[in-house]
């Protein structure tokens, strides 16, 4: 297994973050005890969950146990009962009155702890909400993390394909420069001797219009020859199979590529 590629495959992030299944678990709790890398990528990523977390902690404003502490105190105070309003209970013809005393003591009890469950409450909400929040931050910043270096990947990838062609021995390489009054654009063809698949290299044009592209011709016996409209690919492009030619040139044409070139709109030329 190729530990590198395991490792950058994201599923170390995925299961510091509890994401992974079941199988994604056991399989990297076994390759952390055989392969070192894939422990130290663990307990990178989970010191940098940490950290994140950390910096993103709100402190409660102190005094804040000390208040609900004092007010849930004051709640559960029972109200001293008035000896006189007791006298004149138990005189009350039918009883004694003492029930209804006991009766209103055991409400406000009550009342009390039905005031204490709802405090509770609120504050069980508060922290739920406080930590799904840090939660959703800490899960934001890793998908953009994740994100960031997919991208950086991907560069990465298309810089080695773009030095694997120009470095390729069979290729054929046609320097267009900027024709007259677009001396500024540059362009680089590079054609496969065998395969005859080709490759353009926009190094130096200008950033097309809105509802423009750019369109590759190919020379062939005095006529041109559509080799494909430059997409938004990054690095070298691969155009469409040309198997013989003497020349190359760019036009700017309407989006999707014309028919024939507009010889007016032409940036590059160049020869075989």
């Amino acid at each position: 297994m190729d530990i590198k590629a395991y490792i950058e495959s994201g599923v170390v992030e995925s299961y510091v973050l509890g994401l992974a299944s079941p199988e994604e678990v056991a399989e990297l709790e076994q390759l952390s005890v055989q392969h070192r890398e894939v422990r130290a990528a663990v307990d990178a990523f989970s010191a940098l969950i940490q950290q994140q977390v950390l910096e993103d902690t709100v402190v409660p404003p102190a005094g804040i146990k000390q208040q609900l502490m004092e007010k849930l105190a004051s709640e559960f105070e029972t109200a001293p009962v008035n000896s006189t309003l007791t006298s004149k209970l138990t005189a009350l013809p039918g009883g004694t009155g003492n029930g209804k005393v006991v009766k209103m003591v055991s409400f406000k009890i009550w009342r009390n702890v039905a005031a204490a469950s709802v405090i509770l409450f609120v504050i069980s909400a508060a922290l739920n909400i406080y930590y799904y929040r840090n939660y959703t931050q800490t899960s934001t910043k890793y998908q953009a993390l994740l994100a960031e270096r997919n991208t950086l990947l991907a560069v990465n990838d298309d810089y080695h394909q773009t030095l694997n062609i120009i470095n390729d021995s069979v290729m054929h390489i046609v320097r267009m420069p900027g024709v007259p009054g677009k001396q500024d654009n540059m362009a680089t063809v590079y054609w496969d001797s065998k395969t005859k698949d080709v490759y353009v290299y926009a190094s130096k044009l200008q950033q097309t219009p809105k509802g423009k592209q750019y369109q590759l011709w190919a020379l062939v016996d005095g006529k041109p020859v559509d080799a494909g409209v430059i997409g938004d690919c990054k690095g070298v492009c691969k155009m469409k199979n040309i198997p013989r030619a003497q020349a190359f040139a760019i036009t700017l044409e309407n989006e999707g590529g014309s028919v024939a070139p507009t010889l007016t709109a032409m940036y590059v030329l160049g020869k075989v």
